[in-house]
């Protein structure tokens, strides 16, 4: 049997089908299942974190699937001009400023080192409207932030969101 292409589905704030919610928390599931099983207190609160995300005007998902099995997703939304998390690295800022904050990019394990990241996150920011594209990541996973370097993203500084968060690298990216 030949194996399912992997194809893509976008999704925005307002249109979000029932269970989607579900689908990225199973997804996210089973992505970090190592840190959910050691009981990671911040890794466990991604209910809150998209519950927070699909609320905000301008929210867009871009959902990978091998057949009717979601495989990962890559979500985002445009941040309020002036209150961008890149603003305290970069003096002077970019004219234009206005910004898509790239929340989330997870596959599934099955699914890694197939190019399936590569797609979804060409899929999310391609388009965009807004001039820059802003993410954080974790330093601790250096391949991780590499990929994104890849993609043309730029270290400018770090950020502790939350206290029970991770010191992450702040990554900015010029689309336009």
């Amino acid at each position: 049997m030949e194996p399912n292409v992997i194809h893509l589905r976008d999704y925005q704030h307002g249109a979000l089908p029932d269970g989607f919610r579900q689908l990225l928390i199973d997804v996210h599931s089973d992505a970090y299942s190592a840190e959910l099983a050691a009981g990671d207190e911040f890794t466990q609160r991604f209910p809150w974190f998209v519950d927070h995300w699909t609320s905000l005007a301008g929210f867009s998902c871009v959902v990978a699937f091998d057949g009717d099995e979601p495989v990962g997703f890559a979500y985002g939304a445009p941040l309020a001009d002036g209150r961008e998390w890149w603003r305290e690295h970069i003096t002077p800022a970019p004219d234009p400023s206005s910004t898509f904050g790239f929340s989330e990019l997870m596959v599934r394990p099955k699914w890694r080192k197939a190019g399936v990241s590569a797609q979804l996150q060409s899929a999310l920011i391609d388009d965009r409207p807004e001039a820059l594209s802003v993410l954080l990541v974790d330093p601790e996973h250096p391949k991780v932030q590499k990929l994104y370097e890849s993609w043309g993203y730029k270290e400018v500084g770090f950020r502790q969101p939350f206290a029970d968060s991770p010191r992450y690298a702040v990554l900015v990216r010029t689309l336009h």
